[in-house]
């Protein structure tokens, strides 16, 4: 049978016990509290600071300070770590590789001018990462302030939702509607107007990002894709993996219809490939 400590040693224990809380601190606790101090900039704790309110994440996400911008939806951060705003794209800057488009510039400085030296959270959805190994992320500043839409509300940045990444996806959408209809930003600009589907034979050259108007006669399938024929040239191509995002294809068919992606050319023939319905308007 085994022997119980010594009375003297079993106090021993009791003593250290005590004193580690004091060593180490107390049990760490699963609850994260968020509060603003006077200047508006968001912190996280785990403990309740004054007019901290507890929030619904398990862990308080990872703050860093943005090293440099690249353009008006790509940051490096001082992790060394670059991210790509998920849900929007903006026009390109010029570079050794790629032309740049109308409005790039200004959505850079504008980004620039927001994130340059300050630090930011990010958000991330169901990627992580995308094909070149970027970060994708929603982000907000340190006053709050959601980066991704503010693009969007300002008219520097147009809606670009890649599934199953879906969300703020509502809220990005009514943000393009409002910004396109006071014209901010690129949506007064003349190289965003819509063009009609029959600019493609009176402007062959046209590529990049584009707005093109018509009315699809029929849906064709295939194994891949179901395609909007718009005419015998173009066409609108939606993924059977994003079909359910849609409503029925039928809905198109012989209505003014506003197609808006990248235009991808092929032997003569153009198409738009189309993942989510923000991306497919029917106009009145």
């Amino acid at each position: 049978m085994k022997k119980s400590p010594p009375i003297r040693l079993r106090s021993l224990f009791l003593i250290v016990a005590a004193f580690l809380p004091i060593l180490y601190g107390p049990a760490q606790s699963d609850e994260v509290f968020r509060w603003k101090d006077e200047k508006g900039r968001v912190h996280y704790s785990d403990h309740a600071a004054e007019g901290a309110e507890p929030t619904n994440i398990d862990a308080a996400p990872a703050v860093h300070a943005v090293k440099a911008v690249f353009d008006g939806d790509t940051v490096l951060l001082d992790n060394g770590e670059k991210v790509r705003l998920l849900g929007i794209n903006t026009p390109e800057v010029d570079s050794p590789r790629k032309i740049g488009e109308a409005g790039g510039e200004e959505a850079k400085l504008w980004l620039q001018r927001r994130l340059t030296g300050r630090t930011v959270r990010l958000e991330h959805d169901m990627e992580l990462r995308d094909k070149y190994r970027r970060l994708l992320a929603h982000v907000f500043a340190d006053n709050g302030e959601h980066i991704n839409l503010a693009l969007i509300e300002a008219g520097l940045a147009f809606v670009d939702i890649h599934p199953p990444n879906l969300k703020y996806a509502e809220a990005l959408t009514q943000a393009e509607s409002g910004a396109e209809l006071a014209k901010r930003g690129i949506w007064g600009m003349p190289d965003y107007r819509p063009k009609p589907v029959e600019a493609l034979i009176v402007r062959p050259t046209l590529r990049g990002w584009q707005r093109l108007t018509g009315a699809p006669s029929a849906i064709v399938e295939s194994k891949r894709y179901f395609r909007l024929k718009f005419s015998d040239r173009f066409e609108v191509r939606v993924p059977r993996e994003n079909l359910n995002l849609f409503p029925p294809l039928e809905t198109y068919l012989r209505r003014n219809v506003e197609a808006r992606g990248w235009l991808s050319r092929r032997r003569g023939d153009y198409s738009i490939f189309v993942r989510h319905p923000s991306a497919l308007t029917i106009r009145r």
